[in-house]
This record gives structure tokens, sequence and C-alpha cells, in this order.
């Protein structure tokens, strides 16, 4: 088992939505990262620089960040673009985190 984290960038007023879309995340995209070994993933916000703080755990060698040629993330990635800061793939703009301390 592995932890990775994350930060990304929600734009201004979209938090409400941002919230919304992840509610309701697809089941076939939560299948998808459950089957990728992804568990125990969470997001946060931060409201006063709108970075979205993610961390997650991985069984395996991959995590959600090595996902990006599966149509279904493709799809979700367009799906969450007007809300995020994005690459022109529309993947998020995504800048890993090195764990510096873990206390079990």
């Amino acid at each position: 088992m592995k932890r990775e984290a994350f930060k990304m960038f929600l734009k201004p007023g979209c938090e409400a939505e941002y919230e919304k879309r992840h509610n309701q995340i697809w089941p076939e995209l939560k299948q998808l990262l459950k089957e990728s070994g992804v568990y125990d993933y969470s997001i946060y916000w931060d409201k006063d620089t709108n970075i979205l703080f993610a961390c997650q755990k991985v069984s395996g060698d991959s995590s959600s960040q090595d996902l990006g040629d599966n149509p279904i993330v493709q799809k979700w990635w367009a799906y969450m673009a007007d809300l995020m800061e994005t690459n022109p793939d529309n993947s998020p703009v995504s800048i890993p985190l090195p764990e510096v301390f873990y206390m079990e």
C-alpha cells in the first residue's frame, strides 16, 4: 500500500457545483478507481486559496493519476473542466505533493 497526495485548483465560485458532481460520482468511474487499486480517496478544499488537496491510498503500482488514457476518465475530465484549472487535454492541473510525515 502506498499513499499519494496532490493538489488541484478550483475556479472561484465553483465550490458547490464541484461538491455536487463528486457527490454524484459516476458508478463506472468509482468502479474503475477501485479496480485500479485506489481506495480511501479524499479531496479537501481550502476556501482561502481555492486549492483542492487530494489524498488516496493505492494498492499496486498505479494511482488515479495514471488513468488518463481511459475513456471514462477522459469523459470525467471534460465534465469537470468548467470548474477547474485544466491542461489542454482537459486533465486537471495536478501537482504531486511529497509525503514528509506520516503517523499510523
